[in-house]
């Protein structure tokens, strides 16, 4: 998941954004939003969001690109597809949700607080390596992204936990057919550059 280097016009990102939404299998759809708020009532995580998914849709079809990308909706979804599930014009939310996340971590227009941006980067380079990933490194490398300290500190009693019942591996796996996952990897790097 490389980050973007060149440099893009504002109105230019904004309708890539779109136009990347757009062609999504179904992402068309989004266009017969019809602003109903199905998918809030039925998110169990809504009231942490800052927009309603609905909200999330207008705000993109109106090019508010920012309020999209640096609002917490997207990083606070659980992906539980209940909106998707419930949606009269059956648009495909939780998808649309993914892409926003992805588009906006290829940007670098995440909040520069979202950790969940972060770990996610951080998962995706390490599945790269061995067709999964390996917690304790991962979440190394994520304390150490993130800043996140004092979280690795209060922690550290739970992965001990872990370890002890077998739960955390101690030496990492390697998938069979690892070189299958990063052909896959490395043909949405280069689709999305």
């Amino acid at each position: 998941m490389p980050e973007r280097t060149e440099k893009i016009s504002r109105g230019e990102l904004e309708q890539k954004f779109l136009d990347d939404i757009y062609r999504l299998p179904g992402g068309d759809k989004i266009k017969q939003c019809i602003q109903c708020g199905t998918c809030g009532g039925g998110c169990p995580t809504n009231d942490l969001m800052d927009y309603s998914p609905r909200e999330v849709i207008a705000a993109l079809r109106a090019g508010m690109l920012d309020r999209v990308v640096k609002s917490n909706t997207v990083w606070v979804c659980t992906s539980c597809y209940m909106c998707t599930v419930r949606c009269p014009a059956t648009i495909k939310i939780t998808e649309m949700m993914y892409e926003i996340k992805r588009l906006g971590i290829q940007y670098g227009m995440v909040p520069k607080d979202a950790k969940a941006a972060v770990l996610s980067k951080t998962f995706f380079e390490e599945v790269g390596k061995r067709g999964r990933s390996w917690e304790p490194v991962l979440m190394t490398i994520f304390y150490l992204r993130s800043g996140s300290y004092f979280d690795a500190i209060r922690n550290s009693p739970l992965a001990m936990r872990m370890f002890s019942k077998g739960r955390l591996a101690i030496k990492p796996t390697t998938i069979k057919g690892v070189d299958q996952i990063r052909k896959i990897m490395d043909a949405i790097d280069r689709e999305q550059v």
